[in-house]
C-alpha cells in the first residue's frame, strides 16, 4: 500500500441514490424492489426473524421443559479454588471472589461447594453453602457467614389509610 491509496474509494461527501429517475440511472423503473410483493410498498420492511413465508427456525426447534427468566443466578464455587486464591485469614466474600476471576460473567448470588480440601482459616462470606463446605472450612478453623438474599416482594399487603379519621 502506498499513501496515496489510503483515502482510494472513500468519498466525503457522497451523493444520495435517487430511486425510480429512468433506465439510464440503474435504478429505474421498480428502483430496485423488484416486481410485485409486499416489499413494493413505501415504508414496509421484514422483521429481522422474518424467512420468507418459511416456517422460522425458533418455531422449527423443538422445545422442552420450562426456562425462569425471573431466576436468581447463581455461581458456585469450590473450597479448592478458595484454598488457591486466597491467603490464610483473608476475608472471602462475593466482591473478593469476582475480583480474584474465580466467579466470572453474570451472577447475583454465590453458592460455596465442597470439592477439595481447605488448609487455610478463612472467614467465608457467601449466599449458600453446602453441607459439606461449611464443615471443612469450619474444620480448618475459619468461620462461614450466610448472606442474606434480596427481600421478598409482598404482595396483598393492604396500606395504612392515609385519611383523616372520622368525627374528629
Amino acid at each position: 500500500m502506498k499513501l496515496n491509496d489510503v483515502n482510494k474509494g472513500i468519498h466525503k461527501n457522497s451523493k444520495r441514490l435517487r430511486v425510480g429517475r429512468g433506465p439510464g440511472s440503474g435504478r429505474g423503473r421498480y428502483a430496485g424492489r423488484g416486481n410485485k410483493g409486499q416489499g413494493q410498498l413505501a415504508g414496509w420492511s421484514a422483521p429481522a426473524i422474518f424467512e420468507g413465508g418459511g416456517m422460522p427456525l425458533i418455531r422449527r426447534i423443538p422445545k422442552r421443559g420450562f426456562n425462569n427468566a425471573h431466576a436468581r443466578i447463581v455461581k458456585a464455587v469450590n473450597v479448592e479454588s478458595l484454598e488457591q486464591a486466597f491467603t490464610a485469614g483473608a476475608d472471602v466474600t462475593p466482591e473478593s471472589v469476582r475480583a480474584a476471576g474465580l466467579a466470572s460473567g453474570i451472577w447475583e448470588q454465590l453458592k460455596v461447594l465442597g470439592n477439595g480440601t481447605v488448609t487455610k482459616a478463612l472467614r467465608v462470606s457467601a449466599h449458600h453453602f453446602s453441607a459439606q463446605a461449611r464443615e471443612k472450612i469450619e474444620a480448618a478453623g475459619g468461620t462461614v457467614t450466610v448472606l442474606p438474599g434480596p427481600a421478598p416482594v409482598k404482595r396483598n399487603v393492604k396500606k395504612a389509610s392515609r385519611k383523616k379519621p372520622a368525627g374528629g
